[in-house]
């Protein structure tokens, strides 16, 4: 019994844990002023027919935190890779010497960054969604093991408090992720 239990709030902390690294995932590809090459990790290349990811057939790098050097392992294929960016639509046009890429990342404005912080309250709140239906999930799983294994009443809500605990916990994390993205994009 105790086993099942002990599975139920490990695949729920699991679940929970995969809510915040998407979010982080999600909020590395946002702009928040300074050149982060993640912001590239959705630019596919089409190299001799095969979508590639741009990432996976060049070197990015991040010179003086406002430009990305993009160094293609395949020299000739440096105008794919441009096509691919602009057809991205990440905000930014990269600028060619024949050899590497450049993007640079102008300052945000006021009002841009005003925007960024909305859609990162946005994401943060998707996340927190995402820790609330795992808790229902938990909670239901925890009524049918109730049934099934004819659990006692106070273990059931021992640990119908402990789910509560772990969502809290999560939300937490969510908040703090979300304040912390907040103030690198309001920063100037």
């Amino acid at each position: 019994m105790s086993e099942l239990l002990d599975e139920l709030f490990l695949n729920g902390e699991e679940k929970m844990e995969k809510a915040i690294n998407q979010l982080k995932k999600e909020f590395g590809s946002i702009r928040s002023g300074r050149a982060n090459p993640m912001i590239l990790d959705k630019v596919m290349v089409d190299y001799y027919g095969t979508p590639t990811a741009l990432r996976q057939m060049s070197q990015v790098t991040v010179q003086d935190g406002t430009t990305l050097v993009i160094s293609p392992y395949d020299k000739s294929i440096l105008k794919e890779i441009e096509k691919a960016i602009i057809k991205a639509e990440i905000g930014i046009t990269p600028n060619s010497d024949g050899i590497v890429l450049r993007l640079a990342f102008p300052p945000l404005t006021e009002e841009r960054r005003k925007e960024i912080a909305k859609e990162v309250k946005k994401l943060g709140e998707e996340a927190k969604v995402a820790v609330r239906n795992v808790r229902r999930d938990m909670s239901d799983e925890l009524k049918k093991l109730e049934k099934s294994e004819n659990l006692p009443e106070d273990i059931v809500k021992d640990n119908q408090d402990k789910i509560q605990k772990l969502t809290d916990k999560y939300t937490a994390s969510v908040d703090s992720t979300v304040g912390e993205k907040e103030k690198e994009v309001l920063t100037v």
